[in-house]
């Protein structure tokens, strides 16, 4: 059209993306006036501006009017086309809508209820487990308890010979110990797994379940571990392996040390398997039961401390002196009976290690082989730093015993003098007593083997023990 009916006027200035008004301005007010007149002419250029657009009105509306039926037609041409368009797109609108319907009704109103009965299964599915592990805990908590009355001496121990359950007595009942610690482990590990997806969860939000941990299983498992402890800090052969006349004493004390033997290996084991737990996975090897340590330690600390306050008191009042040492000397006959039943006592299989090696070997197997295998002596061996129990408890006691001594001598008086008049005599009786304790009865030591034994059994070679013990009494008393 503009090629059609020329213009005088730049369109293409106009149009172009460049175009500045501010440009264009300045460029035609300094076209209109000179450079060397001060005052400035604005009059001329608005001039040509408001004729430039009246000449665009101009030529924009006769364009407009020269082409009206054309632009009218295209448009028509267009609503027309975009009615088509919108026609067939309503008719795929429909038919989409249809499939949403369709999927609609035949897969997500399906998957709905697919998916509610899938937390409905979920739902049911943790109940049940939930309601497993509840029984479970029930089941062992009434476990227990029947080990528990065991016992204690007011449950049945096993079924009489005529079928009916024979009542328990306090003399049998250590024998539900171990029983009952495999069950306070497997209660343990039931309300420690505590983690989704693990056995005992949810176990915390069940009030039977959180009843049953703290008015019975935690009780429970304190008094057994209080009945194990008991055992092991009674525990003594020295009565049991008294020599006695006639083959029914000798018959009858192998059993007795066969008992006490039975007695201080459940005990053993029972406090083995209540130590508390290690934080993080751990091999049987490297498995330290502190209850167990701790109690074997009491039991040589308070055997210590015994033998050093009755030799003390029996050195100010020499007429008691020979009780003193027989006692002393049936107290580490007490610990060499101790350091071998421990040696011949391998750990238990524990569950809640990383691993467990169970071992079953004949009883008849030497002791040099057994030695070489894991036992309970060898984490007290550890703990007391020593390589013989029946050692520690000899220079524990010297070493303890030579301030008394000392004391002793630093008072002065009679019974010093009477001391130190009777130098030889005490020398002597203390080496005999440190030797004799050394000849344990072979009831003790085969009672383990299974059969009895009437002769004594020389242990180990104790000189250099007897001579510190002799030093850290007749030393302090000079010359």
């Amino acid at each position: 059209m503009a090629e059609a009916d020329p213009s005088y006027i730049d369109y293409e200035a106009f149009l172009d993306p460049d175009f500045s008004p501010a440009s264009f301005a300045n460029t035609l007010v300094t076209s209109t006036n000179n450079a060397t007149d001060t005052p400035l002419d604005l009059s001329t250029p608005l001039s040509r501006v408001l004729f430039d657009l009246q000449e665009i009105d101009t030529h924009i509306h006769a364009l407009t009017t020269r082409s009206a039926i054309p632009l009218l037609s295209h448009t028509q041409s267009q609503i027309a086309a975009a009615d088509n368009i919108l026609k067939e797109s309503g008719t795929q609108i429909a038919s989409v809508t249809q499939g949403y319907e369709r999927l609609q009704k035949e897969v997500v109103q399906k998957w709905e209820a697919a998916d509610e009965a899938r937390i409905a299964a979920e739902n049911s599915l943790a109940t049940v487990r939930l309601a497993r592990a509840v029984a479970r805990c029930i089941t062992l908590g009434r476990q227990l308890e029947s080990q528990v009355s065991e016992i204690t001496g007011r449950g049945p121990t096993g079924p009489a010979p005529d079928g009916a359950a024979s009542p328990s007595t306090g003399k049998d009942g250590f024998r539900a110990l171990e029983r009952a610690a495999y069950t306070i482990l497997n209660l343990r590990e039931m309300f420690s797994a505590a983690a989704e997806g693990e056995e005992g969860y949810g176990l915390d939000r069940v009030k039977v379940a959180r009843t049953l941990r703290g008015e019975f299983v935690i009780p429970a498992e304190n008094m057994v571990k209080s009945r194990a402890q008991q055992t092991i800090n009674r525990f003594s052969l020295s009565s049991n392996s008294a020599s006695s006349n006639g083959q029914s004493s000798m018959q009858s004390g192998y059993k007795q040390a066969r008992d006490a033997r039975a007695r201080l290996a459940t005990a053993a084991t029972t406090l083995y398997l209540l130590s508390p737990p290690p934080k993080n996975a751990t091999a049987p090897a490297d498995y330290k039961p502190e209850l167990l340590l701790s109690t074997l330690q009491g039991f040589m600390h308070t055997a210590i401390m015994t033998s050093v306050n009755s030799l003390a008191r029996a050195l100010t009042q020499l007429p008691t002196m020979d009780r003193a040492l027989a006692d002393i000397s049936a107290r580490c006959q007490d610990i060499v009976a101790l350091e071998n039943i421990l040696r011949n006592l391998g750990p238990p299989p524990h569950p809640l290690l990383a691993s467990t090696t169970t071992t079953d070997e004949p009883a008849t197997e030497t002791q040099t082989a057994a030695s070489n295998k894991p036992n309970l002596l060898q984490p007290l061996l550890q703990a007391l730093d020593t390589s013989s129990l029946p050692s520690y408890y000899w220079r524990s006691l010297a070493s303890s015993l030579a301030p008394r001594v000392q004391e002793i001598a630093n008072r002065g008086g009679v019974s010093v003098r009477t001391l130190r008049s009777n130098r030889d005599r005490l020398r002597v009786e203390i080496k005999e007593c440190v030797l004799r304790a050394s000849q344990v009865s072979a009831t003790s030591l085969l009672a383990e083997k299974g059969r009895p034994g009437p002769d004594m059994v020389v242990v180990g070679n104790w000189e250099r023990e007897a001579a510190v013990m002799v030093s850290s009494v007749v030393g302090p008393l000079g010359r």
